[in-house]
């Protein structure tokens, strides 16, 4: 037999032979062994026991038995390994003093605080099973500026492989928060993974806990020794479907909204229960396992504590300092107090003043608890009154109202917010003329609106005729009548509101700018009435103007529901849950993917219990100050029915379906816009473009082809999980995309990414800027235009003082005030705030052609940043500046903390 080369005999060692490095020998820490050079054709005598030192010889090639010696040597060295943890122990990380605080101090003394096992990526080769983990106990070395650090040294035999994960067992008898474990001692210098991660207690929750190495796998590309803990991991994480969630768990598990009503506290609490039947089709949230009302068996019982996987809850940081403590500061303290300072909750203001003096002077809340603290938490809206004990709520001057107290009157302000706004998802092109209902006449009457040709012509006469105005494709609708028509007479059984279907008919101008046109409000059958419906236009004559006014009022509290309902609520919070609860069921931490959309996942579900508990649910602030009232989320369903598809979440195609673009590859990002100054569209689309290409080259990175697509089960698992389960009411409906290619995938992602990021900052972070001051978007209207059926008094009053009418019009003070201080803290980003593209995540830091990739989508986003200033400062596009306009910068990608009225986060996290 033919000797083999010794210059190969270099393939035939294991590679964990190169785990010693230099600082091992210098330490003194390894046997002398033999390091063969296959390039140079030498070996070095290596090692020593002196620290310090490190002797090595060159000499020539050693006999074959030798290097059997040698090789025996390799396999059998073994390396001291430190494993270094950071735990989190700032503000309400360890906030649970008490008893098991002192118990954990003695486990820290005695050194015995976390046991670590190290689990080898390789399975053993002589029984084919994987490798025992080598085990120690991790002791407290220190704690400063709000970390503590643990410490663990383990001695890694040489034939133990490369170390794929870590696991771990909290000893204490509370909760800790695991930043990060950074293995020391290695060949290739020192490992960290991120963890950031609760870790439950032992006698909470005995399993252990698994990191894995942050370097992402495929599930075919999985090392053997990691394969089984990928998949117990995952169905760990999605539990059995039984039992009450636990506060300290990390299941993940759909259910149905059953939780939104308290029928226990009355029947008058009681809401339907949304998905799961065909009525009220909806998207699943977080199961939580509380049992059943009483009351009602298809109800879930209310409490005060909603579930979410321990995870998905708020960072240290964001839940010490920002969100959930000011959000619940709002909600315990401030609101009830407002209700009392303001004692008759159906009270309007009075005059216009008292509307400003809420800026200027604001309200003393005599009977808030705690000030103190609040004064801290939410400064700009809690101070203290001047030689009393009281507090004031005072709220900060929204930006639009400072720049121009009047914005609110202005017919072009109207029309402008419909594409600079806050709701810039719901203008659509008039695609047929004359507008129609598709409701049943039978039941709501004549189909055919009340704007005609010859209104119309009236008010565009010197630009167009109609029929020219709809062929050039001039004409654009807010059409709000087939959605809340069916709601009217409902809404109308309740206290001290009232409702209407509407549609408002804009043109556009030669400047490209939009002029409001005609206003239609209509009010179904009922109570022996027939139908009723009117258009209202501009109009300087004083009675026509006080009307269109009012009728404006009507249409921006339809406009502020359908936002905060639709476009805001069900299109991002809602609808995005599934995914997230699918992510986390089906694709592991190690995947590729899961790492590409955690970011964009990140403390939704949080956000989106507290709303369950306290702004959508029956009795919320979502009920007590806009207008579909307790009908809020039934009307939500219905949009989600009617017109939601996961295709048209992706920008570009719901503005084709809106009729504000078409495709035109020789238009910029492809589309040509059917008004070219649409800040909305003209940011987002950049954003969108920036997005795609950003996820296109992270998944032909990791994806060499499209048969590894089809052949990924965790992904197909997750996506058809995502449409079967978390979508299951629209799990037959047009939208789906399939799954079988990289393009595919690539759109999917960017449209996840998109709803999360652009779509979520365009509708969220304007509300308090836009809609602080209320008369420039009511979110209620109380009473009916005064012409609908006139009572000779109250028309004469409105003859008399109109503003009296306008002012009834608008929501109540405590309405007002209560929904003032929820936008406020909608709007305001966090000091953590985690912006799109700003910090790399540390496992696309680790591949170095993901880290480049991010660098160019880094560097695209700050780009964006001066293209969009420029396009503010540009005179020609009048409907993103002008004499006291608010800039549109809601798409910016970056921002300070607080109300800033732009910055585009990662995730939907507030």
């Amino acid at each position: 037999m033919k000797a083999t080369p010794l210059r190969h005999l270099s393939n035939l060692l294991p590679q964990t032979l190169a785990l010693p490095n230099s600082k091992t020998f210098l330490h003194g820490r390894c046997t002398p062994f033999l390091l063969f050079h296959p390039e140079r054709g030498l070996w070095n005598v290596c090692g020593s026991n002196t620290r310090g030192s490190n002797d090595s010889r060159v000499g020539r090639r050693p006999s074959g038995n030798l290097i059997k010696a040698v090789a025996k040597s390799f396999t059998d060295l073994s390396i001291m390994v430190k494993a270094v943890l950071t735990v989190k122990t700032g503000g309400s990380i360890l906030s649970r003093i008490g008893i098991k605080e002192g118990l954990d101090g003695v486990i820290d003394l005695f050194g015995k605080s976390i046991l670590l096992e190290l689990v080898s990526s390789e399975i053993d080769p002589k029984t084919g099973k994987e490798r025992e983990t080598i085990k120690g106990y991790a002791k407290k070395t220190g704690e400063k500026d709000g970390e503590a650090k643990y410490e663990c040294t383990l001695e890694v035999n040489g034939d133990f492989g490369e170390i794929g994960a870590v696991l771990m067992e909290n000893e204490h008898h509370k909760e800790m928060f695991l930043e990060d474990i950074t293995l020391e001692g290695l060949h290739n210098g020192p490992v960290t993974i991120s963890c950031r991660s609760w870790v439950a207690s032992k006698f909470d929750n005995p399993q252990k806990r698994v990191f894995f190495i942050n370097k992402p796998y495929l599930p075919s590309q999985t090392p053997s020794g990691l394969q089984k803990l990928r998949v117990e991991e995952l169905e760990t994480l999605r539990g059995n479907g039984k039992g009450e969630r636990k506060s300290f768990e990390r299941i993940y598990d759909f259910d149905v909204y059953d939780d939104l009503g308290n029928p226990d506290a009355g029947v008058e609490m009681r809401r339907p229960v949304l998905g799961g039947n065909k009525e009220f089709p909806y998207p699943r949230r977080c199961r939580t396992g509380r049992p059943h009302s009483k009351s009602d068996p298809q109800s879930e019982t209310r409490s005060s504590f909603f579930y979410v996987p321990r995870d998905e809850e708020f960072s240290s940081l964001k839940s010490e300092n920002f969100s959930a403590t000011t959000f619940f500061s709002v909600v315990h303290a401030v609101v009830p107090s407002i209700e009392g300072a303001l004692e008759d909750a159906d009270k309007e203001f009075p005059f216009f003043t008292d509307i400003d003096n809420l800026f200027k002077e604001g309200i003393k809340l005599s009977g808030l608890t705690g000030k103190g603290s609040l004064q801290n938490v939410i400064p700009r809206l809690i101070k203290a009154a001047e030689n009393t004990t009281e507090s004031v709520i005072s709220f900060e001057s929204p930006e639009a109202w400072e720049r121009d107290n009047f914005f609110w009157l202005r017919d072009e302000e109207f029309a402008r917010q419909t594409l600079a706004g806050i709701n810039p998802l719901a203008i659509e092109l008039v695609k047929e003329w004359p507008l129609k209902s598709k409701l049943d006449p039978k039941t709501y009457g004549p189909p055919e609106s009340a704007i005609t040709t010859e209104i119309i012509q009236r008010e565009i006469g010197g630009f167009m005729t109609v029929e020219e105005a709809v062929k050039q494709k001039k004409l654009f609708v807010l059409d709000y009548h087939d959605l809340l028509l069916p709601f009217v007479n409902k809404v109308r059984e309740l206290k001290n509101t009232t409702l209407y279907g509407s549609r408002t008919l804009f043109f556009l101008t030669p400047d490209g700018t939009l002029k409001a046109t005609a206003i239609e409000l209509t009010r179904p059958p009922g109570d022996g009435k027939p139908q009723w419906k009117h258009v209202f236009t501009p109009s300087n004559h004083s009675t026509d103007s006080w009307l269109w006014k009012i009728a404006k009022a009507h249409v921006l509290a339809h406009d502020s529901g359908y936002h905060e309902l639709v476009s805001h609520w069900l299109r991002t919070h809602c609808a995005m849950e599934p995914f997230i609860i699918s992510a986390n069921r089906q694709l592991s931490v190690m995947h590729p993917i899961y790492k590409l959309l955690h970011p964009h996942f990140r403390y939704t579900m949080e956000i989106n219990a507290l709303a369950r508990g306290y702004l959508i649910s029956a009795g919320g602030i979502i009920e007590i100050g806009f207008s579909p009232g307790k009908y809020s989320m039934e009307l939500s369903a219905v949009a989600y029915d009617l017109q939601w598809q996961f295709n048209l979440q992706a920008l570009p195609n719901d503005l084709i379906n809106r009729g504000m673009a078409e495709p035109d590859p020789a238009a910029p990002h492809g589309l040509k816009l059917a008004i070219e100054d649409y800040p909305f569209a003209n940011d987002g689309l950049c954003i969108w473009d920036i997005l795609k290409s950003w996820m296109s080259d992270y998944i032909y990175h990791y994806y060499s082809n499209d048969s590894e697509i089809t052949a990924d089960k965790e992904l197909q698992c997750w996506w058809t999980e995502v449409r079967t389960v978390g979508h299951a009411d629209k799990k037959d409906s047009p939208g789906w995309p399939d799954l079988k290619t990289r393009d595919d995938l690539v759109h999917i992602v960017t449209t996840i990414a998109w709803v999360s990021s652009g779509h979520h900052a365009a509708v969220n972070f304007g509300q308090y800027t836009f809609s602080g001051y209320f008369p420039s978007r009511p979110a209620i209207a109380r009473v009916n235009i005064p012409i609908e059926d006139p009572d000779p008094e109250a028309l004469n009053s409105f003859y008399k003082q109109p503003h009296d009418m306008l002012l009834r019009c608008f929501p109540s003070q405590t309405q007002a005030t209560i929904v003032m201080a929820i936008l406020y803290v909608l709007s305001t980003h966090s000091p953590d705030e985690e912006y799109l593209g700003k910090n790399i995540e540390p496992a696309w830091a680790e591949d170095p052609v993901i880290k480049s990739a991010f660098e160019k989508f880094n560097r695209k986003l700050k780009k964006l940043e001066g293209v969009i200033d420029s396009r503010n400062a540009d005179l020609r596009l009048r409907n993103r500046n002008g004499t006291g306009i608010v800039p549109y910068e809601l798409l910016k990608p970056f921002s300070d903390p607080g109300v800033t009225t732009k910055g585009v986060p990662y995730s939907i996290s507030i």
